[in-house]
């Protein structure tokens, strides 16, 4: 939600750092839910294993991309962008502080 009460975007806030953390978070959590209904029936679902299991590297890799989406997910990002709470059509292009947006409900810096 951006915090800027005449924006009307439906792209959400933040960068598209923490946009694709989300949804790599996402996809983390329906694998392991996979995972744990097929230790239930005794099946292999692991999605990334069986997508990627012919190249561990790459496996590892999406392994750690969602550890890391996950951590930054419960820390935060730490861009200006997300910081601040605009969407990408309000945040101001020379990078400063968004004065000039409306911050109704959120505290003041």
């Amino acid at each position: 939600m951006c915090y800027n009460k005449n924006c009307n975007c439906s792209s959400g806030c933040g960068c598209l750092t923490s946009k694709l953390g989300y949804w790599l978070v996402i996809v983390g959590a329906v694998n392991w839910g996979l995972v744990g209904l097929g230790g239930f029936f005794g099946m292999e679902l692991n999605l990334v294993y069986l997508i990627f299991g012919f190249m561990p590297m790459l496996m590892n890799i999406v392994y750690l991309l969602v550890g890391v989406s996950g951590v930054m997910l419960v820390v935060g990002c730490p861009c200006s962008k997300c910081k601040n709470g605009v969407c990408d059509g309000c945040m101001p292009k020379n990078n400063s502080k968004t004065e000039n947006v409306s911050t109704e409900g959120t505290p003041k810096s």
